[in-house]
């Protein structure tokens, strides 16, 4: 993956989230993966937050009483304490800061169901950055932490919609059902439409931060998404031959 890459596809995700004061959302990130944590500061960094980051929880203990954050990435598997344990202290300490937590597929466990439960939400490894920061945005608009952000969190392209807040999906106002990769893959579609993204550009933007993956995954997918939202209606996804995809009206 490479950093300029991943700029110049940037669309953002609307306008920006800020606080009722207007000052800068502040996100603290603790995981003791630094590549991963340099990954997540600069995709929220790039929505004009305010990132800290944390490789083991002491330290993001420590770090989150002075820099009061507005939501909290946490890891569960951390090499002193683990992410439960550090959110523990945290609501112990009056907290109440969102987090979304990150986990390992094999380790996704009833405590951390029973958790997120309560309000809070959780990605497994390998996540998309797309996945992560669209997570964050929901949790800081549902905090009590209310933000000023009275945006629509529906893209629309011809009569093709997608709600970012419900991850529902219409087309001529008829419900489309999709899978979170599904999902993902549209709304990058859908945030440039009329532009041809390369097959290079969606892996590093929809897949996994460490996915090793093959090009062939993005046509795989592009024919599952053409299945469910053009089946039957004037297409809408194209290919581009030798260049990648392109959504457009129809």
């Amino acid at each position: 993956m490479t950093m300029s890459r991943r700029e110049s596809t940037h669309t953002g995700h609307g306008p920006r989230l800020t606080k009722a004061d207007g000052s800068a959302i502040r996100v603290l990130v603790v995981d003791d993966e630094p590549t991963l944590t340099d990954l997540l500061s600069m995709a929220l960094r790039y929505e004009g937050w305010e990132v800290r980051t944390a490789g083991e929880g002491r330290q993001a203990l420590t770090i989150a009483r002075e820099f009061r954050p507005d939501a909290i990435v946490l890891d569960i598997m951390l090499p002193d304490i683990d992410g439960l344990q550090v959110l523990q202290r945290v609501r112990a300490d009056g907290y109440e800061t969102p987090v979304l937590f990150l986990t390992a597929k094999d380790s996704l466990d009833d405590r951390i169901a029973g958790l997120t439960a309560g309000g809070d939400d959780y990605v497994t490894k390998p996540f998309s950055l797309e996945e992560v920061v669209a997570r964050l945005r929901g949790l800081i608009r549902r905090s009590t932490l209310a933000v000023a952000d009275s945006t629509d969190p529906r893209i629309t392209v011809g009569d093709l919609t997608l709600d970012e807040d419900s991850y529902e999906v219409f087309r001529d106002g008829s419900a489309i059902e999709l899978t979170a990769t599904e999902f993902e893959l549209l709304r990058f579609l859908m945030r440039n439409p009329r532009r041809v993204l390369s097959k290079a550009q969606i892996l590093d933007r929809v897949w996994s931060y460490d996915f090793g993956g093959k090009s062939s995954v993005v046509e795989i997918y592009i024919s599952y998404l053409r299945k469910k939202i053009d089946a039957g209606r004037e297409p809408m996804i194209h290919t581009v031959r030798g260049a990648g995809y392109m959504l457009k009206t129809a």
